[in-house]
């Protein structure tokens, strides 16, 4: 509860601060994150009332897929070493996400005898095949980041020692891209997932009207006076 607390303030500072381009997420030490603090939980949360448990739940999924997924920013999620049941879903929010080929997933509560709850089974069933969610799900087998990658519930995996470096150079690929339109893009895709194809074009015509009377940089301006050049006439 304390770690989603502090999650939920640093990507509402970060969200207007323009020093930020992109945002990166991974964990320290050995562990992208082993999940939910199981004591530190259930500490926090003994002999309160159902309506602060629910508070506490909100505030858990309030930053692992609600604000992580509408992030007006690109992010990108490196998996630097164990990934592990409720680590899912925040991997599964960020728009990108490179593993290193050492890191280890694994979805192990049927071995406690629990369900893998809180939106963990609905990001893992988001991002790959029924028959390899279901084979982990109900094995509780872990994989490594090269099974990832390969399930595409990640988009590269690379060697620990590269992982840095790589995930580097595609936050400044991104950060070459138009903001203000590559926003846009993420948010209006993460929208249209749930339309139907009539919807789903006219929200994206008139969300390009809308990205293009509000850029900064006039991207579109530019590229019909550069297409003029080219093409007089």
């Amino acid at each position: 509860p304390t770690v989603n607390r502090e999650m939920l303030r640093i990507l509402d500072e970060w969200e207007c601060d323009n020093r930020c381009r992109v945002l990166v997420l991974t964990g320290a030490g050995d562990s992208f994150s082993s999940g939910m603090d199981i004591k530190e939980y259930f500490r926090e949360v003994d002999r309160v009332t159902p309506v602060e448990v629910m508070r506490v739940r909100r505030e858990s999924m309030g930053w692992q897929w609600r604000r992580l997924q509408y992030f007006p920013k690109p992010t990108i999620a490196m998996v630097n070493g164990w990934c592990f049941g409720g680590a899912f879903t925040p991997l599964v929010s960020c728009d990108l996400a490179v593993a290193a080929e050492e890191a280890i997933f694994g979805l192990s509560e049927i071995n406690w005898g629990i369900i893998a709850a809180g939106n963990t089974e609905k990001a893992f069933a988001e991002k790959v095949s029924q028959s390899d969610a279901l084979y982990y799900l109900m094995t509780g087998d872990t994989f490594d980041g090269r099974k990832a990658a390969q399930m595409r519930l990640v988009n590269d995996a690379v060697p620990r020692a590269q992982l840095c470096a790589h995930t580097a150079a595609l936050a400044r690929r991104l950060m070459e891209k138009n903001p203000h339109v590559l926003s846009a893009i993420k948010l209006a895709y993460r929208r249209l997932k749930d339309m139907s194809w009539d919807v789903a074009e006219d929200y994206l015509y008139a969300k390009a009207q809308e990205t293009y009377s509000t850029d900064p940089e006039q991207g579109q301006v530019k590229l019909l006076a550069a297409f003029n050049k080219m093409f007089p006439g």
